[in-house]
């Protein structure tokens, strides 16, 4: 890998979304606003709030990054640009590593921008520490990102991508126990449960947000979303060709 190659294409995504106004605001400013309509769907009910509000505060990053990661890679694929690119002296750990970091980025800053509005505008108040709150809200973005790199190259089409929400995502957000505990899930659902990455980034959040959970105790929820998110970076470079049909 060339660290020139990699900061070079990162430069080049986040130049380009930079001019992407519609996908800017979606990032940065649609968490924000879904989370502001929880706080009022719960006015006057400021622990249920605070009970709901934190593992969201996770989960909506994870959604967004998805999405948005999966159609903006279908675009370079399509538009011919990753072809052109792939026919430069350029190492495709290189090439998704450019993308992943320039990701990355956009992820952590719509972290914490929706971050700051739950604790300093919604009055979020969690058992345990904002900063690990954040930092999970971070990662769960980033894993976001990364199945999004992944699953746009079995795509053809945005509406293709778009199907993948309730292909991939939505099963994980039924199965994590953010709606019925996973102890009270049918067996089945309960072993399948357990290897989505999803369940670990919530159990995560609920561990911090309701039990004051600190970081060094969530070394097993961490270690499986670090792993499910480097696991889709390399099976990400995996599809990617020199040649294209």
């Amino acid at each position: 890998m060339s660290a020139r190659s990699t900061l070079a294409t990162a430069a080049r995504v986040l130049t380009q979304l930079r001019h992407d106004h519609r996908t800017i605001a979606l990032v940065l400013v649609v968490p924000s606003v879904l989370l502001t309509l929880l706080r009022y769907l719960f006015d006057g009910q400021p622990e249920t709030f605070d009970r709901v509000a934190g593992p969201m505060l996770g989960l909506f990053p994870f959604l967004i990054m998805f999405l948005i990661t999966s159609i903006t890679m279908l675009r370079e694929r399509t538009s011919g640009t990753l072809e052109r690119l792939m026919t430069m002296p350029i190492a495709k750990l290189d090439l998704l590593g450019g993308y992943a970091i320039a990701f990355a980025l956009l992820a952590a800053a719509q972290a914490a921008i929706v971050s700051a509005v739950a604790f300093w505008l919604l009055g979020l108040d969690v058992a345990g520490s904002p900063a690990t709150v954040i930092g999970l809200a971070v990662a769960n973005a980033v894993l976001g990102m990364a199945l999004g790199l992944l699953v746009s190259a079995f795509a053809s089409t945005e509406f293709q991508t778009v199907q993948f929400m309730p292909a991939i995502v939505l099963p994980q957000l039924l199965l994590c126990g953010l709606f019925v505990p996973r102890e009270r899930m049918a067996e089945a659902l309960e072993v399948a449960s357990d290897f989505l990455p999803l369940t670990y980034a919530f159990e995560a959040l609920q561990a911090v947000t309701e039990d004051g959970a600190a970081i060094g105790d969530l070394g097993l929820e961490i270690g499986v979303v670090a792993g499910a998110t480097v696991l889709a970076l390399v099976l990400g470079a995996s599809t990617l060709r020199r040649r294209t049909a």
